[in-house]
């Protein structure tokens, strides 16, 4: 039975900040999903081939094929900012993060 302690600890390894009205809320929350496995845990599954979903899927998009634009001068001059034979596009890193 997880008790706020465990909850405490599994709020930490998630990085997440919460509150211990939180905390009390989640304990018997997650006692109840834990019950629920147990339940499952009692179904025969022996004979029982592993899936990944219920319903198979079929990929249904179009293969890749690469070729090259020969206008590339066209394509630059619709550009916002363009610097040389490249398209210029904010910077979205920041290069000082550890």
């Amino acid at each position: 039975m997880i008790d706020n302690q465990q909850v405490q600890k599994i709020a930490h390894l998630a990085r997440l900040n919460i509150t211990p009205t939180e905390e009390k809320e989640f304990a018997p929350q997650l006692n109840n999903i834990l019950e629920y496995f147990d339940q499952l845990n009692e179904l025969d599954t022996e004979n029982i081939p592993p899936t990944t979903r219920a319903i198979e899927l079929s990929n249904i998009t179009r293969e890749d094929n690469s070729t090259v634009y020969g206008n590339c001068e066209s394509l630059l001059k619709e550009a916002p900012e363009q610097e040389g034979e490249f398209f210029r596009v904010p910077q979205i890193l920041n290069s000082n993060e550890e």
